[in-house]
C-alpha cells in the first residue's frame, strides 16, 4: 500500500523540479533583457524627444559630437578624392552635405577638431571648411577618449569633433553603452547638461537621416 504513495511522492518532487527549471527557462533571459544596457538612441526618423534635447542642448553649447570621417578611399573601389590615404571623391559631397545641417544648428558657440589622418583633415576641410594640424588624442582614443573630449569641452560651447570609429566605440564603453556600428560620415551626440555632471548620450544621426531629423521639418 505504500508503493503508491512513494511514487507520488517522487513524482510530485520531480513535477516541481521541472516547474522551477521551466520557469528559471522564462524568467532568467527577462532578467538579462532588463539589465542589457539601453542601445544608443537613433535621433531621427521621428524621435521628437531627442531632436527637441539635441535642438535645446545646442543652443545651450552643451553638446560633445563625434563625427565619423567620411567614406575612406583606401577601403572603398569609388574613385579616391586625391590621395590614397583620404576620403573617396563621391565622399566629398557627403562631407558637404553634413556640414550644411551643423551650419543650420549653428557653429557660432563650436570649437571644432580633428584627427591628424588624412581623411579626418578631408573630412573636416569639406564639412567646416577647417582643417589644421589636427588632435592627436582624437586618433589615440582607446582609453581616454571621454577624459578628453572632456577637458576641451568650453562652458557654454560645444564641442565638434571630426574622428575615428574606434574613438566613437571608446566614448561608448566609457559611457558603459553597447557599441554601435555607425557609417561614414555619422554624428554621435553627447549632452554635458546632467544632474550628477557626468556625460549623458544623447544618440545618433547617421549621415543620410539628417533630413528625417525632427527639429528639420518644416
Amino acid at each position: 500500500m505504500a508503493k503508491p504513495a512513494l511514487v507520488a511522492s517522487r513524482f510530485a518532487r520531480y513535477r516541481n523540479t521541472l516547474v522551477i527549471s521551466l520557469v528559471a527557462l522564462l524568467v532568467l533571459p527577462l532578467v538579462f533583457f532588463l539589465l542589457k544596457p539601453a542601445a544608443v538612441p537613433d535621433l531621427a526618423h521621428g524621435n521628437l524627444a531627442g531632436a527637441k534635447a539635441l535642438s535645446a542642448g545646442w543652443a545651450k553649447g552643451q553638446m560633445i559630437v563625434l563625427i565619423r570621417h567620411v567614406e575612406r578611399c583606401d577601403h572603398s573601389r569609388a574613385a579616391c578624392l586625391n590621395l590614397p590615404d583620404g576620403i573617396t571623391d563621391r565622399a566629398r559631397d557627403v562631407a558637404v552635405g553634413v556640414g550644411a545641417q551643423f551650419e543650420h544648428l549653428g557653429l557660432d558657440k563650436a570649437d571644432i577638431y580633428h584627427s591628424p589622418l588624412t581623411r579626418a583633415v578631408q573630412t573636416s576641410g569639406y564639412m567646416f571648411s577647417k582643417a589644421g594640424s589636427g588632435e592627436d588624442w582624437l586618433i589615440n582614443c582607446k582609453r581616454s577618449m571621454l577624459r578628453d573630449a572632456l577637458a576641451h569641452k568650453v562652458a557654454g560651447r560645444n564641442l565638434v569633433l571630426v574622428t575615428h570609429s574606434e574613438c566613437m566605440a571608446a566614448l561608448e564603453k566609457a559611457l558603459k553603452l553597447p557599441s554601435s556600428t555607425l557609417g561614414y560620415g555619422a554624428s554621435l551626440f553627447v549632452s554635458t547638461d546632467t544632474p550628477g555632471g557626468r556625460p549623458h548620450m544623447l544618440g545618433f544621426i547617421e549621415a543620410s537621416d539628417w533630413r528625417s531629423v525632427a527639429f528639420n521639418r518644416p
